[in-house]
C-alpha cells in the first residue's frame, strides 16, 4: 500500500521521532535558508519542517488530520512564529498564502505511519480495526464505500485506483457478503478477499493489499488533492521557488511526471495528431530523471522502496489553466462524487 515514508525510529514505538524518506534529498531540492518560506504541504510528523527550520526557512504545515495538528504542539513552542500550521488539505493552500510569495513547496503523497500504525483509523489490514481511512476524520468513510456503493463502482474503484485484475470478483464477492451482514473492520474485508483471491506462497504482497489502496484513494479522493494541489502551487511559487513531489506509487508518479512535462514546456501530441506548439516553461525540471532512494535508506525503511522525488522551480511565467486531464485516465476524475 502507497504510503508516506515516515517510520518511527528508536525501540519505544510511542516516543519515536518519524523521518521521512530522503530527507537530504529533499532539503538539497528545496535550498532552504535564512529569510525563505516554504509550504510542507503534508506536515504529518515534522519530519521535513524540522529539518526545514533547521536550515533557518520559514513554514507553513498543512495536514487534514487533526491527530497530526495537536501533535505538533512541541515544534509549535519551540520554533514560535517560525511554524504556523494550517488543518486544511494541501490543495487549499492558496486559501492560507498569498500567490507568488513562496520560496518553496514539499508534497510527501501517502498516508503517514502514524496512521497506518493506528488500528483504530483503519488504513492497514495488518492490524483489525474499524474500516475507515479517512485522513481527516470526517465525510464518507471506507465502510460506507464498501457497504453501499453500486457493485460498477466498486468494480471501478479497484480497477482504476488499485489496479486490480480481479476487481470484478472481488466487488461481486462485497456485494453477495453484505447483503447478510455489513463490512464493518479491515479485518473482515481482508479475510473476504482472501477468500476471493487466496494468497499463494510465492505472492509478495496480500491479496487485499491492491483493494486497500483503492478505498483509501478514493476515499480521500487523493489523486484529483494532488493535481488542485500542483496547480496551487504553481500560483503561489514566486520566480525561482521550488517544488518538490515525493509519490508512493505509480498513478501518483504519473500524474506528477504528465504535470511537470506539460509546465515545462515540451511539446506535446501523438504521431496520429498534429504537434501542438511549445509553449514557455512554467517549470525547469531539476534533474533528467527522479531520484530514488539509496539502498541503505530502503534497507533502513522498507516503505521506501517505491518513492520517488521529482523536483522544479518555477519560472517567470504566468501559471496556466487548471486541467484535470492529467490524472492519468479521463475515468479517474468522475470517481470524485460518492457514487453510493
Amino acid at each position: 500500500m502507497a504510503q508516506s515514508g515516515d517510520i518511527p525510529e528508536g525501540a519505544d514505538p510511542g516516543s519515536a521521532r518519524h523521518v521521512p524518506v530522503m530527507l537530504a534529498e529533499v532539503c538539497a531540492a528545496l535550498d532552504p535558508r535564512a529569510g525563505t518560506t516554504m509550504i510542507d504541504a503534508t506536515f504529518g510528523a515534522g519530519g521535513y519542517s524540522t529539518a526545514l527550520l533547521e536550515a533557518g526557512a520559514d513554514i507553513i504545515g498543512f495536514d487534514r488530520d487533526p491527530d497530526a495538528i495537536a501533535g505538533a504542539a512541541a515544534l509549535q513552542k519551540r520554533y514560535g512564529s517560525r511554524l504556523r500550521l494550517v488543518m486544511a488539505p494541501f490543495s487549499q493552500m492558496l486559501d492560507h498564502v498569498e500567490s507568488n510569495s513562496l520560496d518553496g513547496v514539499v508534497l510527501d503523497i501517502g498516508v503517514s505511519s502514524m496512521q497506518i500504525d493506528e488500528a483504530k483509523r483503519g488504513f492497514s489490514f495488518m492490524r483489525d480495526g474499524p474500516l475507515d481511512m479517512r485522513m481527516g476524520q470526517a465525510g464518507v468513510s471506507a465502510a460506507d464505500v464498501v457497504n453501499k456503493m453500486k457493485v460498477s463502482d466498486l468494480i471501478r474503484v479497484f480497477g482504476l485506483l488499485g489496479e486490480e485484475r480481479q476487481a470484478g470478483r472481488m466487488a461481486r464477492a462485497i456485494e453477495k457478503a453484505r447483503q447478510h451482514k455489513a463490512i464493518t473492520t479491515t479485518g473482515e474485508l481482508a479475510a473476504l478477499i482472501e477468500k476471493v483471491a487466496p494468497r499463494r506462497a510465492q505472492d509478495r504482497i496480500h491479496p487485499a493489499t491492491r483493494v486497500f489502496q483503492a478505498l483509501r484513494t478514493y476515499v480521500n479522493d487523493e489523486l484529483a488533492e494532488l493535481a488542485r494541489a500542483l496547480f496551487a502551487a504553481e500560483r503561489a511559487l514566486k520566480p525561482g521557488g521550488r517544488l518538490v513531489v515525493v509519490t508512493f506509487h505509480s498513478l501518483e508518479d504519473r500524474i506528477v511526471k504528465r504535470y511537470l512535462a506539460d509546465r515545462s514546456g515540451k511539446a506535446s501530441g501523438s504521431r496520429h495528431l498534429p504537434e501542438t506548439a511549445e509553449r514557455e516553461a512554467v517549470f525547469e525540471p531539476l534533474g533528467r530523471q527522479p531520484v530514488k532512494p539509496d539502498a541503505a535508506e530502503c534497507e533502513r525503511n522498507p516503505r521506501a522502496r517505491s518513492a520517488k522525488l521529482r523536483a522544479a522551480r518555477r519560472t517567470e511565467a504566468a501559471p496556466r489553466s487548471r486541467d484535470l486531464s492529467i490524472l492519468p485516465v479521463p475515468e479517474l476524475a468522475a470517481l470524485s462524487a460518492f457514487g453510493g
